[in-house]
C-alpha cells in the first residue's frame, strides 16, 4: 500500500513567522532611524541592529521554506513584499535624512517595483525565477544600506575608510540593480515570445 500523499504545508510555519517578523520590524526600524532626525548615535546603532536582524530573517525564511517543504502561497507573496518594505523604508529614510541622494532611491525602488510588475504581467506565460545576479544584487544592496544606517561619525578611527567603502559598495549595488533589471526585462520578453510561439496559431 502506498503512503498517503502529504498535504500542503501549514500557513503558520517557521518560515512564514520569520517573514511576518520582518514585516513587523520595518516600522520599528524606521522609528529608530528617524529618531531625533537621525542624529542620536545610540538610536542609529539600534536601527542598524534591527536592520541586520531583519536582513538575517530574509535569508533564513527562504532557506527554511525550501529545505523543509514549507513553501506557501502566503510566503511567496509576503516574502518579496517584506524585502521591498525593508529596503524601501531604509532608502526613503536615508534620503529624508540627507544621507542619500533621492535619485539613488528612485533608481533602486523603480527597479524593484518595475520587476515586480513585470513578473505579474508575464505570470500567465510562466514564472521568472530569481537569478544569481538578482540574489547578489539583494545582498550588496543590504550591505550598502547597512553601512549607511551605521553612524560612522561615532567611529572616528574607521570613519574615513568606511565612508569610502560604503560609497563603493553602493555604486556596485546600483550597477547590479540596473544590469539585473535589464536582464529581467529580456527574460520576460523571451518568456512571452516562447509562449506566443507555442500557440497553435502563433498569436
Amino acid at each position: 500500500m502506498s503512503a498517503p500523499a502529504a498535504g500542503p504545508p501549514p500557513l503558520l510555519n517557521i518560515a512564514n513567522v520569520l517573514t511576518g517578523v520582518r514585516l513587523l520590524l520595518v516600522p520599528v526600524f524606521l522609528v529608530l532611524l528617524m529618531h531625533d532626525a537621525g542624529t542620536d548615535t545610540g538610536w542609529r546603532f539600534a536601527a542598524t541592529a534591527v536592520f541586520a536582524l531583519a536582513a538575517v530573517t530574509d535569508r533564513l525564511d527562504g532557506e527554511l521554506a525550501r529545505s523543509r517543504g514549507l513553501v506557501t502561497a502566503f510566503g511567496t507573496i509576503a516574502d518579496p513584499i517584506a524585502d521591498k518594505a525593508l529596503i524601501g523604508s531604509a532608502l526613503i529614510g536615508l534620503s529624508l535624512l540627507g544621507h542619500l541622494d533621492w535619485w539613488i532611491t528612485v533608481v533602486i525602488m523603480g527597479r524593484e517595483v518595475g520587476v515586480t510588475l513585470l513578473r505579474f504581467a508575464v505570470l500567465r506565460h510562466g514564472i521568472i525565477p530569481a537569478s544569481r545576479g538578482g540574489k547578489a544584487k539583494t545582498l550588496v544592496q543590504t550591505v550598502a544600506i547597512g553601512l549607511f544606517v551605521l553612524p560612522l561619525e561615532a567611529l572616528p578611527v574607521v570613519a574615513a575608510p568606511a565612508e569610502w567603502l560604503r560609497w563603493a559598495v553602493l555604486y556596485v549595488a546600483l550597477a547590479l540593480t540596473v544590469v539585473t533589471g535589464l536582464d529581467y526585462v529580456l527574460r520576460a520578453v523571451r518568456l512571452r515570445s516562447a509562449a506566443t510561439a507555442a500557440l497553435p496559431d502563433g498569436s
